[in-house]
């Protein structure tokens, strides 16, 4: 059988390419090749969470990999069946295990019994969903489709020295198609503001900072955010680092999120209220999931039983990529009502 070959280049152009590759090769069983990887970033190739994610999908799934090294521009999978039970994978760096996450928790939906997989590498790091994110916001939109999965965070990890652990456990499931477009009239919103290696203020004016802004711009619903802080001599992290997540609920059951990262020289008071506009802007649109979750979702369309419509805050590139990969490996088809950059609503046709 010969392997479907995608191209890494195309739209988006970065390593969500191979993720959804990866997951949809193991859950079909075909092989694919996938080639151009990242090829047009600044460290083009597989980086060390790319490569974790590949490695993970291999393990699951007893595959034959070519071309599995770091820097690599082409990649050969080949699965086999796949496996369940207990796993460990470990990035080595703070690359992002909320990716790696991404890469494996299709692949374990189809597996024949429960599996843990501990992940140790970077829960908060620029460019991918904080951990907080995966627990409060994805995982809770993930299982209106059916997928039972939950993570336990043991320790945070922040760039760059990582050193985070979460552990992922996911039952077996058949997926359903769901009905999403709108989100709703808001019940509550709530968020968690951490801050490791670093003074416990630093999580109160970021979560003091973002409910300022939320009820400034009119938010009447009951507010609550926690902190997550630790004394001197009992934080087991390597840190410094800080961040929030911010998630708001509809009487409809649906969840939207939004977050922001603490940075060297970056106030406090700016990152909170960095997550309370991002999640202002996410409701604005009245669809029922936020951008990030947009595109997290379209895998999920494209497996469950049905056809499945949903609403998404912003049409991203990265989801388009999504569509166009799905697409390429299983043949289904989507149909996009919007433009990128704005609200629009997604069925699978």
């Amino acid at each position: 059988m010969g392997a479907i070959e995608i191209d890494g280049s195309v739209l988006e152009g970065g390593g969500q390419i191979l993720r959804t590759a990866l997951a949809l090769s193991a859950i079909l069983g075909k092989p694919i090749r996938v080639f151009n990887i990242r090829a047009r970033r600044n460290n083009p190739g597989l980086q060390q969470q790319h490569l974790t994610g590949v490695l993970a999908a291999a393990r699951i799934t007893n595959a034959q990999v070519i071309g599995a090294v770091k820097g690599s521009t082409e990649l050969t999978f080949k699965p086999g069946r796949i496996g369940c039970g207990g796993f460990r994978f470990d990035i080595g760096t703070a690359g992002s295990v909320t990716l790696v996450i991404q890469t494996i928790l299709p692949i374990l939906v189809f597996a024949p019994c429960e599996s843990t997989v501990t992940i140790t590498g970077g829960t908060d790091v620029p460019w991918s969903p904080p951990i907080d994110y995966v627990r409060f916001v994805m995982l809770p939109m993930l299982g209106l489709f059916g997928v039972k999965a939950d993570v336990r965070l043991v320790r945070r990890g922040h760039y760059p020295r990582g050193g985070g652990e979460v552990v992922l456990t996911v039952r077996p499931s058949e997926l359903r198609a769901i009905d999403a477009v709108e989100f709703g009239n808001l019940v509550e919103i709530r968020g968690l503001s951490h801050a490791v290696r670093l003074p416990a203020h630093v999580a109160r004016r970021q979560a003091d900072s973002a409910r300022d802004a939320l009820v400034k711009a009119g938010m009447a619903i009951p507010i609550e955010i926690s902190l997550e802080t630790y004394e001197q001599g009992k934080d087991p992290h390597l840190g410094p680092g800080s961040g929030i997540v911010l998630w708001v609920r509809s009487d409809r059951g649906y969840i939207k999120g939004a977050d922001a990262l603490g940075e060297r020289g970056k106030p406090a008071e700016v990152v909170g209220e960095e997550a309370a506009n991002k999640l202002l802007e996410n409701l604005r649109s009245g669809m029922a999931f936020d951008e990030h979750m947009g595109d997290m979702v379209i895998p999920y369309m494209a497996l469950a039983e049905g056809k499945s419509i949903v609403g998404v805050s912003k049409i991203t590139l990265h989801t388009l990529t999504n569509i166009y990969v799905i697409e390429q490996i299983l043949g289904v088809r989507f149909s996009v009502d919007g433009t990128e950059g704005g609200p629009g609503v997604i069925k699978v046709v």
